[in-house]
């Protein structure tokens, strides 16, 4: 059976995070929250630094600039209305896992938002892979409706994971 979450690791400082283990505990967590088998999944999470990214990032929307997360999914998903969850993804086999695409995360840029947002660094990046994640279903925040049904999935997600809504107001 392949793996769920496939981590390349591309800068070292992702290792002693444990990003290989955050991931998979992020995926997993956001599949049960959906009411998604996980079996028949895969998909790619890579650690990078912020020039790696900055170089994806203007390969693959014209942004020369790094950027705390990009994902890439394999399906072109979305909404079948505003404010709608996207079309589903059936699986594949379990041992031939259909592949929902890949995220990549910088960690200067991750370290960085979550000093400024007093989080943890595993907090954040934790949902950053929830909201990659979802992008991967087809999820989009381009639409008012569509952000505010997308940021609704990751609160849900994220408080199954004992993680605080990170898009409340600070107090």
């Amino acid at each position: 059976m392949e793996p769920l979450v496939d981590t390349v690791i591309e800068d070292p400082r992702w290792e002693s995070l444990g990003l290989d283990r955050l991931a998979e505990w992020a995926i997993e967590t956001s599949f049960a929250a959906l009411g998604m088998s996980k079996f028949g999944y895969c998909l790619c999470v890579m650690g990078c630094d912020n020039a790696r990214i900055a170089v994806l990032n203007g390969d693959f929307r014209s942004k020369t600039k790094p950027t705390n997360v990009l994902s890439w999914p394999s399906f072109n998903l979305g909404p079948v209305s505003l404010g709608a969850p996207p079309r589903p993804i059936e699986p594949g086999l379990v041992h031939d896992p259909k592949m929902l695409g890949d995220i990549a995360l910088a960690y200067e840029t991750c370290a960085q938002e979550a000093q400024e947002q007093n989080k943890t660094l595993s907090d954040h990046v934790a949902h950053l892979i929830v909201h990659g994640f979802l992008h991967l279903l087809g999820y989009d925040h381009v639409e008012n409706l569509d952000a505010e049904f997308m940021e609704n999935q990751e609160r849900e997600i994220l408080t199954k994971m004992g993680l605080c809504d990170p898009y409340s107001e600070p107090t």
